[in-house]
């Protein structure tokens, strides 16, 4: 059992599960390939407004498959096929998806686990949450692309923390770095993950696409980036920001307010 990427829906969300029995939802080859595919679809579809990310069995994921490393790691054309095509090509389905994605963090957050929550625009965790990347403990640093992925949401000092000390945090502490935005204790993460991604649902699935293009535009234009292989050209979305203005949403978004009633989007 190599493990899988489980995938589920309620109405307008979509339920992403990081499933890898015994190993705490670490990711395997088969895993990342899974998880790019599946981004890829959810990225084409208008179907889901909005994406929880989880890990089965109160872990949300304790790493990579460390059982498969002997097979590839210690050839250099095989490990830079794996981490420049298989894992960033999981990530980078994740980055470029425009759906607003929420992370369910449990238990282990680590390594992998780390770099997929970092992908995530919203990231909730239970107080119980644990976050590291302690691969020095390995041998073998974190590689560059996401290495600076994880730089940009945690931040470089808890980055050199991690990898320099193979330091461990608390949820606590990831809050007060600012990579958290709640730590939710009493094991009621998954009930806020679930109302937070349907309050999202809620509300106009195309500006909620929009907002997340012109964020990550500003992002990859503001600063030096090895993240995509192209810039977005922020120019041009900033010329076509306002083409909105006569469409539907927007239209019923103002009427209800002014109506003082729920909008139907």
């Amino acid at each position: 059992m190599t493990g899988e990427i489980q995938f589920e829906t309620d109405g307008p969300l979509a339920l992403v599960t990081l499933s890898h029995a015994g190993k705490l939802n670490a990711m395997s080859r088969d895993m990342w390939r899974e998880l790019r595919a599946l981004f890829l679809r959810i990225q084409a579809s208008t179907q889901w407004r909005c994406v929880i990310v989880r890990g089965e069995g109160g872990t949300f994921c304790a790493g990579g498959d460390i059982s498969e490393y002997p097979g590839f790691r210690f050839d250099e054309a095989g490990l830079r096929h794996f981490h420049e095509v298989e894992v960033w090509g999981g990530l980078q389905a994740m980055l470029d998806c425009d759906v607003p994605l929420v992370a369910q963090i449990e238990g282990a957050c680590m390594g992998a686990g780390l770099e997929i929550a970092s992908c995530c625009d919203i990231r909730l965790a239970d107080a119980s949450a644990k976050f590291g990347a302690p691969i020095a403990k390995l041998g073998f640093p974190m590689a560059p692309r996401e290495t600076q992925l994880v730089a940009r949401a945690a931040g470089l000092l808890t980055v050199r923390e991690m990898l320099l000390q193979a330091a461990v945090l608390d949820a606590g502490q990831m809050q007060q770095r600012g990579f958290l935005n709640r730590v939710i204790g009493g094991g009621q993460v998954r009930q806020e993950a679930l109302e937070g991604a349907r309050r999202i649902a809620a509300l106009a699935p195309q500006a909620a696409r929009a907002n997340k293009r012109l964020l990550r535009a500003f992002s990859e234009e503001n600063q030096a980036s090895v993240l995509t292989p192209r810039a977005q050209d922020a120019t041009e979305i900033i010329a076509n920001a306002y083409r909105y203005a006569d469409g539907p949403e927007h239209r019923e978004g103002i009427a209800a307010f002014l109506q003082k009633r729920k909008p139907a989007f």
